[in-house]
């Protein structure tokens, strides 16, 4: 009887890593918004770190964590480093494009709770009213153990409100300093 449930706990594990094997390799989030400022205004918002503590989702989750800019003041080559509390974790981000009132591309490390690497991105277009539409995506690959964990909570639903809250903020701080 024990070798018989060895067995079946065996070949459910054995069906439980095929299937998070055959999940997508690659993940993509995004979300947008439109705020009634030029892109010149939005993109400023975005284009140097110092800012993000007025917008940034995740910036009141750890009023006491350890924060460092390094490199260029704003654009390509500018560095943020961040260590905080479990909500927050330890990482790094580095702007490696930035094209005035268009397009953001950042490289975003995490050390802590789990070494990963994506790339956020934010686009920008402005409209004949001075309205610009914002989309802010993140993306990356999967692993087999987040292919695992994609299983029971998608990227889409962790990380969605987040960009959600943080465009709703970066609405206000733009809309506000027009």
């Amino acid at each position: 009887m024990l070798k018989l449930l060895l067995v079946l706990i065996a070949l459910a594990v054995v069906a439980f890593l095929v299937v998070a094997a055959l999940q997508p390799a690659e993940y993509r989030v995004t979300r947008s918004t439109t705020i009634s400022a030029p892109a010149a205004t939005v993109f400023a918002q975005v284009n140097d770190f110092h800012n993000w503590q007025k917008w940034s989702p995740w910036a009141e989750l750890d009023p006491a964590m350890s924060q460092a800019h390094e490199g260029t003041a704003a654009g390509s080559g500018a560095v943020y480093t961040w260590s905080g509390n479990k909500k927050v974790g330890e990482g790094r981000m580095t702007i490696t494009e930035s094209h005035p009132n268009d397009l953001i591309r950042i490289a975003l490390d995490f050390i802590k709770p789990f070494p990963s690497s994506s790339v956020t991105e934010f686009a920008f277009v402005q409209d004949q009213n001075q309205s610009t539409s914002v989309t802010w995506s993140m993306f990356g690959k999967k692993n087999l153990i987040s292919k695992a964990f994609g299983l029971f909570m998608s990227m889409d639903k962790m990380i969605g409100p987040d960009f959600e809250r943080g465009l709703g903020r970066l609405k206000s701080v733009s809309e506000t300093a027009r």
